[in-house]
């Protein structure tokens, strides 16, 4: 195989989890086929990196990497994520993903755990590893002094309270984990495999955010200056390491050169597998990393560790 034949066959892959072609050239199939993204194995996997996935969109736009994820390395039974080098990265981590029980919200117990219910953490292969207790599937964080996370995480327990140092569930996190997965609208279908392919919703500028939260039936997705539509089109309906989602309408200003085409695009998609919808909009906000953003990370690095 040439090294020119062997760079197409893990483009597609490549470009949605950033991930290096020679990581995954060893991983490239006997018969030559284009690399494919693997989906997790196991339901509580793909819970889990849905969890995860919603509670970290809050970030918004302060780095060129989404969520602060530099690069996805999906296996079966484990989702390995780099994330930037940057302590307000870490910290806004913490603060979304690990669970705090708040008072009496209502009926539904979820609405009494923020966070993700049940998610603990720990040391393991020079990164973070998330996990709930006693399941299936495992999040590593890498690319980062793991130090770091320990440090923002004791200086945070008097707001999370008792919780992360509990081995395994607490009642109330139990509760608001059975309520979720008996939601008959229950999103990790759709969103674990969106969340192993985050990075192709990075445009192509210095500044990338990305968010996700259900609505009615299905999900919607939003980018602020995400990338060209016919990109994101091709990746998730066609090729090796698509979902085969089918656009059922589209309002793109990508291949336009009016004035108008600030204005951000729309695309509804359909997911056959599970039959529901995903919409999607790119915001085309344009934003750049001037000094008063920079200020704002430097400011919020140091605050990290207050």
């Amino acid at each position: 195989m040439t090294p020119s034949a062997a760079l197409t066959l893990t483009a597609d892959r490549r470009r949605s989890t950033g991930e290096t072609h020679q990581a995954l050239y060893p991983l490239l199939p006997r018969s030559g086929r284009p690399l494919s993204i693997p989906a997790a194995r196991h339901a509580e996997q793909a819970r889990l990196e849905a969890a995860i996935f919603q509670r970290v969109c809050a970030l918004g736009g302060l780095s060129e990497h989404p969520l602060g994820i530099v690069r996805v390395s999906p296996q079966e039974d484990l989702l390995t994520l780099q994330l930037v080098d940057e302590p307000f990265v870490i910290s806004h981590w913490i603060d979304f993903v690990y669970p705090r029980v708040g008072g009496d919200a209502g009926d539904d117990p979820r609405d009494r755990v923020s966070g993700v219910p049940g998610l603990r953490s720990s040391r393991e292969a020079g990164g973070i590893r998330l996990y709930w207790p006693g399941m299936a599937g495992a999040v590593l964080l890498r690319g980062f002094n793991p130090r770091w996370w320990d440090r923002i995480a004791d200086r945070r327990e008097g707001v999370y309270g008792s919780l992360l140092r509990h081995a395994d569930w607490t009642g109330v996190e139990q509760a608001a984990y059975t309520a979720q997965v008996a939601h008959p609208f229950e999103p990790s279908a759709l969103l674990s495999p969106l969340f192993r392919r985050i990075r192709l919703t990075a445009g192509p500028g210095p500044v990338n955010s990305t968010d996700t939260w259900t609505f009615k039936k299905g999900v919607r997705l939003e980018t602020t200056d995400g990338p060209p539509c016919p990109v994101l089109i091709r990746l998730l309906t066609q090729g090796p390491c698509a979902l085969g989602w089918q656009v059922t309408r589209k309002v793109c200003t990508c291949m336009c050169d009016h004035s108008h085409a600030s204005v951000g695009c729309t695309v509804d998609f359909h997911d056959p597998a599970t039959g529901r919808p995903v919409w999607y909009a790119n915001l085309k906000w344009g934003r750049t990393l001037d000094n008063r953003r920079l200020e704002t990370v430097a400011g919020l690095n140091r605050a990290a560790f207050a």
